[in-house]
């Protein structure tokens, strides 16, 4: 029986560093996109990974929920004990942070600067960390985040030229 592996990380994850062969379905689209994929697969045993194996373990729990009736393992430690396995990974060459680790450091900074600001400057400071809470707050409702928009547009996350294989140097 072939061995398909089923990379459940984020598009940019991916992208950044992979197994050769493995398909892309994000545990965000999982639900979605999965029933078709398996089925076109039908008569593969199903290697779940992620970047360390949690959520992996997730997208099992959700596909078995869904009762598609396939063979799913969960690769345990995901990518990142593949690459300490010394197994070869391929990558689009470097690649900034995650978009999502991006808007982290970026709202972390707003709000520490805003708060800073307001204790030491201004009290009207405090509008900033406001700003960026309703952003947040936006984002996790709606599942739309203006700042990871913005960010993915900027110079460091266009994508890089094609590369090949990198083995473990992603």
């Amino acid at each position: 029986m072939k061995q398909v592996i089923i990379d459940v990380r984020e598009k940019d994850e991916f992208k950044a560093d992979r197994v050769a062969g493995s398909i892309n379905v994000p545990l965000s689209e999982l639900g979605h996109q999965a029933p078709g994929i398996l089925k076109n697969l039908d008569g593969c045993s199903f290697v779940l990974m992620c970047r360390s194996g949690k959520r992996a373990g997730l997208a099992k729990q959700q596909l078995e929920q869904l009762g598609l009736g396939c063979d799913l393992q969960v690769y345990e430690g995901g990518i990142l004990e593949w690459k300490r396995q010394g197994k070869p990974t391929e990558c689009a060459g470097p690649v900034a942070f995650p978009i999502m680790r991006q808007v982290q450091l970026v709202a972390g900074t707003l709000v520490l600067a805003g708060a800073a600001l307001t204790w030491w400057v201004d009290p009207r400071w405090l509008a900033l960390p406001a700003f960026v809470g309703l952003g947040l707050t936006v984002a996790g409702s709606t599942g739309f985040c203006g700042m990871a928009e913005l960010l993915a547009r900027m110079p460091w996350n266009k994508a890089a030229p094609k590369g090949g294989a990198c083995g473990n140097a992603c």
